[in-house]
């Protein structure tokens, strides 16, 4: 295929970045070769990698759907479950590449998720999203994950952003209310992470299936993602004042003021449960944080946002990433507890040491998002059977896991190729995306 707006990204890129938007420190030093180089590299992948192999090897012809479950070595998996999660964040990805290339085959995928999500996963009865199906269609697992619910979403918010269709946002602001109506906890703030089929807070017994707690860190740093999509497409005021408390809420009770990671799991009173460390949620909410107090408009917001997203960078960078470029997965005060180095957290770390770049002008976080770059193409790009390696060791070898899962997707690794395409448009004196 040919993009054009890739090439126009790369000439955006060798323009003077005095043009910079107001609000970003000019960078010291010569940066545009390194812009214009990382743009074309992630925009070749994109394109040429990642949104093909989705294309090609996921979509299931007899159930209407995907693939549950593509092995490491290509060989797909019959009878497994499907998730709500990853037909929305191929919905999200394909609308995303058709709204920037206005590509057909784009639309025709991303249409492809969005019957799969509105036919096969929304609850008939409750309203929302299953966690999970059959490989047939049968409700599984049919709890009010919130986390999904977010995914949903974000990723019909996007579909309608992309193509205009109205039932797509329709279906986004009722999943909204919902969320609103039964996880938003008024006597202390933020959202409870799992509810049953009808809502209900879970009952002795059931699993919230991020953790044995109420409320993570990963349920609402999701959430404001969703929510920051939502007011792209339909300004309410309501929700603008949930987004607002949201923001305040990630601030105040989720990032640690002393050691500037996320606590991972709290209490419904934000009592912190233990002292994990995960250095992708934590880059990944750099850059989200930043995102979220701009759609909200207002300034003292977006101040007291960005030097915080700059603290999570430096920690990110100082204590998380490996000589060779990769983020360490898991840690404590005590030191590493995992080692391995998982897809999404190399992409995460792209974009957000991108955005410290932009806030700050320090090349260091620039080379740091081409170093996490560079280390992605050395070792999670596959060469063999095309869009990226799920989970390598330390040293980069890599786990035979699965290609396509109810996890592994193309929304993070996508997200990261469209966010350098767009900040080094910004970087080089282009608008800042709506």
């Amino acid at each position: 295929m040919n993009h054009p707006k890739i090439l126009l990204f790369c000439l955006a890129a060798s323009l003077q970045v005095s043009a910079m938007r107001a609000d970003a420190v000019p960078p010291a030093g010569n940066p545009q070769s390194e812009l214009a180089a990382l743009s074309a590299s992630t925009g070749q992948e994109l394109t040429g990698d990642i949104l093909p192999f989705w294309m090609k090897y996921t979509r299931n012809e007899a159930n209407g759907g995907f693939y549950g479950l593509i092995a490491a070595d290509m060989t797909i998996r019959k009878g497994v479950p499907r998730g709500a999660l990853l037909t929305s964040r191929i919905l999200w990805t394909f609308s995303t590449a058709y709204r920037v290339y206005h590509d057909p085959a784009y639309l025709e995928m991303a249409r492809w998720a969005y019957r799969d999500l509105i036919d096969h996963f929304r609850d008939p009865e409750s309203g929302g999203l299953f966690w999970t199906i059959t490989e047939d269609g049968k409700p599984l697992n049919t709890m009010k994950q919130i986390y999904g619910q977010a995914f949903g979403i974000y990723a019909l918010s996007e579909y309608y952003r992309a193509t205009g269709e109205k039932p797509a946002l329709d279906e986004a602001v009722a999943i909204y209310n919902l969320v609103e109506l039964h996880a938003h906890d008024h006597a202390h703030g933020g959202y409870y992470d799992a509810l049953d089929r009808k809502w209900d807070r879970l009952a002795p017994g059931q699993r919230n299936l991020l953790g044995d707690a109420p409320k993570s860190q990963n349920s609402h740093i999701h959430i404001l993602e969703a929510y920051t999509e939502l007011l792209r497409v339909w300004p309410d005021a309501g929700l603008l004042a949930n987004q607002r408390d949201l923001v305040d809420v990630t601030i105040r009770h989720i990032i640690d003021p002393k050691t500037h990671h996320l606590i991972l799991f709290m209490k419904d009173d934000w009592t912190p449960i233990g002292d994990g460390i995960s250095y992708g949620h934590d880059i990944e909410l750099s850059w989200l944080l930043v995102e979220a107090a701009q759609g909200l408009g207002d300034p003292a917001v977006i101040a007291e946002a960005k030097p915080l997203s700059l603290d999570i960078a430096r920690v990110t960078l100082a204590e998380g990433v490996d000589p060779d470029g990769g983020v360490i997965s898991e840690g404590s005060p005590h030191g590493y507890t995992n080692t391995n180095k998982e897809w999404w957290e190399q992409a995460e770390a792209v974009v957000g040491f991108l955005n410290a770049y932009q806030l700050s002008g320090d090349a260091r976080y620039l080379e740091a998002s081409r170093r996490s770059w560079d280390y992605i193409q050395a070792k999670f790009i596959d060469r063999a059977h095309g869009d990226w390696i799920n989970l390598v060791k330390r040293d980069g070898t890599p786990y035979p896991l699965p290609k396509v899962s109810l996890w592994k997707c193309p929304y993070h690794s996508g997200r990261s190729c469209f966010e350098v395409a767009e900040r080094v448009r910004e970087l080089a004196g282009g608008d800042p995306k709506p």
